[in-house]
């Protein structure tokens, strides 16, 4: 009986020693809150009536959707057709500077006629926008207050995936909420925005907190939350937030010229995937595979060709094909930079000067028509090609390439009929496709398990389709 007793004794004092262990590994957000809570602010806007069509909602029950990232400004509804009354949107920001510069959202003050900051001690003052970014959804505006209290900025780059970090904001019109969690993994690429590494989280995050900030456990402004995943609408566990340094680079670029510049080197790029690393020889899948290179662009005319992978730009890696267009954008237009790239199965440096991105060009040109060519048998990939004629080269300006006019294996779903087959890619060796005897030759030395990438161009735009295993016959 004593024995029992004393193991149980045992057992007590250790769930005892664990639970004061664990009391003792639990944040404490009081401080942080007390100290940096006055910083962040409360945003109203409005617009004046105006005559508009009535909106479309998106069908989010779509499943072939892509994952559907919300805004989080709520707003009044208005009627369907005619004028609508003075609508009202909130939104939050924090203040970087004593004489009232103040970090929001683009979205926040998006078409607004007035802008309103409450501060914390009910102070309610008009806002002037010093400028916008829609891009990375930064904006800066102005109120006129001096001696106000300002936020602390971090270092985003230190920050780990697991690591406290807490949201003041307004959700809900609900003035300085604070929510808490963890970060849940940085880099983010989401879709439609190439020029944020986001930051994901799981801290609760509803509309009315867009534009507050993301602070860490040492009471530094990390990041500035500003999207969410939400089905509903409503708090999902997937928030994200804007890196704060990139942030503070668009504003001092708002400040300084009222504007964004942003490099740009004139290239198509795709993912590098398992498959086409193997194709062109690389140790691993890592850089952003070059499929198409603009004309009399800085990537042209640094060297740069279709069939490059760029591994890294301006010192910098390249890990991911969503890095290089955050890397080339972040880049000053005019700068001299080195790039490596994976050229026929070896490394080399090339050297650039980076443009500037002055607007979003979309290709909209049809694809070429087809073309009925002459009876052949399908070859090992399972397709019918016929050579380009010489009108068809002149047209297409293409020096050489075979045209896909059937496809016969259902497994070859990847390419389509009317398809330019440019280059095949084996082993890091790269064939400029001429002959249909030749790709036919080509294919019949292949083993049967055969990994290969095929430069294919569709209308006006340029891909590499990889092919895993080939037909047994041949």
């Amino acid at each position: 009986m004593h024995f029992i007793k004393a193991a149980a004794g045992i057992l007590l004092g250790v769930v005892a020693t664990l639970a004061l262990a664990q009391g003792r590994d639990l944040p404490d957000f009081t401080r942080l809150v007390e100290e940096h809570g006055a910083a962040v602010v409360n945003i109203s806007t409005s617009q004046a009536p105006r005559r508009v069509a009535a909106p479309q909602a998106p069908n989010i029950e779509d499943e072939e959707m892509l994952e559907f990232f919300r805004r989080f400004i709520p707003r009044q509804p208005g009627p369907g057709q005619g004028p609508r009354p003075e609508s009202r949107s909130l939104g939050s920001g924090f203040i970087i500077s004593a004489d009232g510069y103040i970090l929001t959202n683009a979205h926040v003050i998006d078409a607004a006629d007035e802008i309103k900051v409450r501060l914390t001690d009910k102070r309610e003052l008009n806002a002037k926008v010093v400028g916008a970014d829609k891009r990375t959804d930064v904006a800066l505006i102005k109120i006129e207050a001096t001696n106000l209290p300002m936020v602390r900025m971090g270092d985003p780059g230190r920050l780990k995936v697991g690591e406290w970090v807490l949201a003041i904001g307004a959700p809900f019109g609900f003035e300085n909420t604070v929510t808490a969690g963890i970060v849940s993994a940085k880099g983010r690429s989401l879709p439609q925005e190439n020029f944020v590494p986001f930051i994901q989280t799981d801290v609760a995050i509803n509309p009315g907190n867009s534009g507050g900030p993301l602070f860490n456990m040492r009471g530094e402004v990390v990041g500035v939350n500003s999207q969410i995943y939400s089905r509903t609408g409503g708090f999902m566990g997937l928030s994200f937030a804007i890196p704060i340094d990139v942030a503070l680079d668009v504003q001092k670029q708002l400040r300084e010229k009222g504007r964004v510049s942003r490099g740009r080197i004139g290239v198509v790029i795709q993912e590098v995937t398992k498959d086409l690393a193997v194709s062109f020889g690389l140790e691993r899948p890592r850089g952003a595979l070059v499929n198409a290179v603009e004309k009399a662009s800085p990537a042209d005319k640094g060297g740069i060709e279709a069939t490059d992978i760029i591994t890294r730009f301006d010192g910098k890696e390249v890990e991911s094909s969503s890095d290089l267009p955050r890397i080339v954008g972040a880049t000053r237009p005019g700068s001299r930079v080195a790039v490596e790239v994976w050229r026929q199965g070896a490394g080399r440096t090339l050297n650039l000067t980076v443009g500037e991105l002055l607007e979003e060009r979309i290709a909209a040109r049809e694809a070429p028509q087809e073309r009925k060519p002459a009876a052949q048998a399908a070859n090992r990939l399972g397709i019918v090609v016929s050579e380009l004629s010489a009108e068809q080269k002149r047209e297409l300006k293409l020096s050489h390439g075979l045209m896909v006019a059937d496809v016969r294996a259902e497994a070859r779903a990847e390419l389509r009929r009317g398809d330019i087959l440019l280059k095949v890619v084996h082993n890091g060796v790269h064939t400029d496709l001429k002959t249909a005897d030749q790709l036919s030759r080509l294919l019949a030395g292949l083993n049967k398990n055969a990994v290969i990438t095929l430069q294919v161009r569709r209308g006006e735009s340029m891909a590499f389709v990889t092919i895993a295993g080939l037909d047994d016959k041949g």
